[in-house]
């Protein structure tokens, strides 16, 4: 007689979604139902071993609507720290499909104490930071998804940027204006010493970055830049009211246990 599995939906998309897809996998217990906003973060949910992938974003409407056509009964939310949005709409969803939500949330890590630090709340604060601070070379280091309102204030000759090696991720670096050679195309958590070959070798003043947890290597990239005595622009996370009250881990297997109760 077949196992009656459970539904697990994930909204996916960063590498903590993998290693959670690919421990739930391991079981008969479970069909992995990932959601992913990427063709990029699709191969990597399907690599990881879910066994159906929704590669597009979702709005709420359309979260509700594919929780019930699939049954869903648990919703793992392990999206970005800074997709608030996203975070927000699973919450409804869940909420009005009457389903269990659940939320990754990626440890945070506690910046060190220096001058040479600033926090700001957004990436348009970030950019006229930057701008205060420095008239030399800027490293955009927080992917291609927050490059808009920091090139929009700063002039792109002097902004450099590292996106996954991706052709939608390169191609929205141009269409922003950026150039060829400013974009370096890499895929990866890199070492403090790689990040300082890579602020050395663009002459780079100032890099702006966002508090992505030790997953998003934020630590060696703030020490590369430290190291060099060059400022760090830091986006802080966004607080998420709606988080309040939900069912929240932040170590992937008190997930798996919970979900084996």
């Amino acid at each position: 007689m077949p196992i009656s599995k459970t539904n697990i939906m994930v909204m996916a998309g960063t590498k903590d979604a993998a290693i959670i897809i690919e421990k739930l996998s391991k079981t008969e217990k479970f069909r992995i139902l990932a959601t992913t906003t990427t063709n990029y973060g699709a191969d990597i949910a399907k690599s990881a071993g879910a066994d159906e992938i929704i590669s597009k974003a979702l709005k709420k409407e359309k979260i509700i609507e594919t929780i019930k056509n699939n049954n869903i009964q648990f919703l793992i939310d392990a999206t970005h720290p800074f997709a608030a949005s996203a975070t927000f709409n699973a919450i409804n969803a869940s909420k009005i499909t009457g389903i269990k939500y659940i939320r990754f949330e990626r440890p945070q890590i506690e910046l060190p104490e220096n001058n040479l630090i600033y926090k700001v709340f957004s990436f348009e604060e970030a950019a006229l930071k930057s701008l205060e601070l420095t008239k030399g070379n800027i490293l955009h280091l927080a992917g291609v998804s927050t490059l808009k309102p920091v090139i929009e204030k700063i002039d792109p000759s002097r902004l450099f940027t590292r996106v996954l090696p991706s052709l939608d991720s390169i191609g929205k670096c141009l269409d922003l204006g950026l150039k060829q050679e400013n974009i370096m195309a890499m895929q990866g958590t890199f070492s403090k010493n790689f990040n300082k070959a890579l602020i050395e070798e663009y002459d780079i003043s100032l890099i702006i970055t966002k508090e992505s947890g030790e997953t998003g290597g934020t630590p060696s990239k703030i020490n590369a830049a430290l190291d060099l005595d060059v400022n760090v622009v830091i986006v802080v996370r966004p607080e998420i009211k709606e988080l309040e009250n939900q069912t929240i881990f932040n170590n992937i297997d008190k997930i798996y246990n919970f979900l084996l109760k």
